[in-house]
């Protein structure tokens, strides 16, 4: 169906435009339907709604520059691991952004700490919320980078900026006085007022000896973790079962659990 130019016109200058993709399979449902005016305006209006809402997202996971894109519904809670599956529940449900409180992460390498962090990521993405994925060594390298160019403010508000702020691996190693004060000002600068969410495979307390001033640290850690939800995870590496075979394997066996339709196991 021929859409006047007349209409593409007016539909351009109103930055509707994107109604032009569905339009013509609109019209035809309409007439054989016979749907009212109201109803046709409504649903080609949807339509954009819908259009945009995905292009924001897409926009929104793409700034956010996930390492891997995981959601909650690929997780595999068959996994042999044990966490507080109703403190994870809660965390999705992203209340924690709105009060601007932080998450950590902790366990051994490979339970999937940054798998959920990352899902986390993606379901805030989703609700609208604009999000930053990146590892800590990255960090700290683009924090020296910053330095030498003189653009350390630029990086200070990309780091401050969004809502939510995944840090990963973090407390991997020992970091001299400059990483520990630009972790510092990080923490103090975000505290209350948005969201962090740190991995690590070291408890909190491990974290405070690998700063260099250990007064700077505890002020910093304070702040963190007394505002922060615990979650630790232990058992067998989850990455192992992200492998193609061992993930057949899981898909072959019949699902047991009474909450599956929802996505999470039964509490323990």
């Amino acid at each position: 169906m021929e859409i006047q130019n007349s209409l593409k016109t007016v539909l351009k200058r109103l930055r509707l435009s994107g109604i032009l993709i569905s339009l013509p399979e609109r019209i035809a449902y309409a007439r054989k339907t016979k749907l009212s005016e109201e109803n046709f305006l409504e649903l080609v209006l949807q339509d954009e709604i819908d259009r945009r809402d995905q292009h924001n997202l897409a926009r929104r996971l793409e700034q956010a520059h996930f390492a891997e894109e995981q959601t909650l519904e690929n997780f595999d809670w068959d996994a042999p691991m044990s966490f507080d599956r109703h403190r994870v529940r809660d965390l999705f449900g992203l209340g924690f952004i709105e009060r601007h409180e932080d998450v950590l992460f902790m366990g051994p390498t490979g339970v999937g700490k940054t798998f959920l962090a990352s899902a986390v990521g993606h379901a805030a993405c989703r609700a609208g919320y604009n999000v930053l994925f990146v590892r800590a060594d990255s960090l700290f390298k683009q924090l020296h980078q910053a330095r030498a160019d003189q653009s350390q403010n630029k990086l200070l508000r990309r780091l401050l900026g969004p809502e939510l702020l995944i840090v990963d691996d973090f407390a991997l190693r020992r970091m001299d006085a400059t990483q520990s004060s630009d972790v510092y000002e990080l923490i103090v600068e975000r505290h209350r007022r948005s969201s962090t969410i740190l991995t690590s495979n070291r408890s909190v307390e491990e974290w405070i000896p690998l700063f260099d001033d250990p007064v700077l640290a505890q002020s910093a850690l304070d702040r963190l973790a007394h505002n922060a939800y615990h979650v630790v995870i232990e058992g067998d590496s989850y990455r192992k079962r992200l492998q193609p075979s061992v993930r057949g394997e899981s898909l072959r066996r019949p699902n047991t659990s009474a909450d599956s339709e929802i996505g999470f196991p039964a509490p323990s």
